[in-house]
């Protein structure tokens, strides 16, 4: 074949592609950064706000370690609300101040009854929840009983979480009184929560499974039940623990539902009965108390806070891609 004969291959780009096309993808593409910008920007000066009010008491090792101080109000009160009051300040600063020093200046009783709410509702949500979504998903299917079993849960994802405190309020702790305010009764509200989330990502991620690996397992006569377990559920169990992570991260920073069935304490306590508190509840009560010292306590919170759902999502992105290279 001649030199001649040779066709050159077509460009994508310079004089072949329209001038106006070229101008509408550029504007298309300063909307989309445009966009990112103004979603991205009040999310970054939240953060850093939080951070850099917060970040001052949570460094210090009593922060994890004490119980809440409990005169707070006191404090706040008297006047004196400097950091020395809070206990965090300079001692060589401090030192010549007079008034009330509180001494005790933890958030230990608020970190431990998260992760004891989280995990309380973890164990009755992520169960439940997956066991749902498998049968919508592998039995049910379009079966009447499914699509009630979708269009309830479907309506749960956008009941606010107030709704769920309450509903846990009026059918257990009415009926035990104040011994009815515990981390456990907080963990069923948040379960309620958590429940029909888990149910839409997990059955999400089970529709993503190809169905030529539920045929092969057929063809090889298998049972659906050992198909489900054996096939069907490892294929999709990078998406399914991360939704589930999510879900736990969310029912975290929850506060309606914990003010409601939790109560308030300022000592740790270890159980899931008897009255406890979290880090939602806390920020709420602090803010509620108000003054310079709670305002400090309510920041700190709320980093532990973000730092306990960042430490869940990133522990759903690493899981996610460890089963997916997996």
């Amino acid at each position: 074949m001649s030199e001649t004969s040779k066709v050159a291959p077509h460009s994508l780009e310079g004089a072949e592609i329209a001038t106006r096309r070229r101008i509408k993808n550029s504007m298309a593409t300063l909307a989309m950064a445009c966009a990112f910008l103004m979603a991205a920007t009040p999310l970054l000066l939240m953060s850093l706000t939080v951070v850099v009010k917060g970040i001052g008491v949570v460094v210090s090792a009593d922060w994890w370690s004490q119980p809440i101080p409990g005169d707070v109000g006191r404090v706040d009160l008297a006047g004196n609300t400097t950091m020395c009051d809070l206990g965090f300040g300079d001692p060589a600063t401090c030192a010549g101040q007079g008034g009330i020093t509180t001494t005790v200046k933890g958030m230990q009783p608020a970190i431990v009854g998260t992760l004891l709410t989280v995990v309380g509702a973890s164990m009755l949500a992520v169960p439940l929840g997956v066991m749902g979504a498998v049968y919508l998903n592998e039995y049910g299917k379009s079966g009447r009983i499914a699509r009630t079993v979708r269009f309830m849960t479907e309506v749960m994802v956008g009941v606010p979480s107030v709704v769920m405190g309450v509903f846990i309020y009026s059918i257990w702790v009415v009926k035990f009184g104040t011994a009815g305010k515990s981390a456990f009764a907080a963990s069923l509200a948040l379960a309620c929560l958590m429940l029909p989330i888990i149910v839409r990502s997990t059955e999400e991620m089970l529709r993503l499974v190809p169905d030529s690996l539920r045929e092969a397992s057929a063809a090889l006569g298998t049972r659906t039940w050992l198909t489900t377990i054996k096939v069907v559920v490892p294929a999709a169990i990078a998406g399914i623990v991360s939704g589930c992570l999510l879900a736990v991260a969310r029912a975290a920073g929850e506060t309606a539902p914990v003010v409601f069935t939790i109560g308030f304490v300022t000592t740790t306590n270890w159980s899931f009965s008897g009255q406890n508190t979290t880090l939602s509840a806390q920020i709420y009560s602090q803010l509620q108390n108000g003054g310079n010292v709670a305002t400090q306590l309510a920041w700190g919170s709320a980093v532990t806070l973000v730092l306990i759902v960042l430490v869940l999502t990133l522990s759903a992105r690493f899981v996610t891609r460890r089963f997916a290279l997996g």
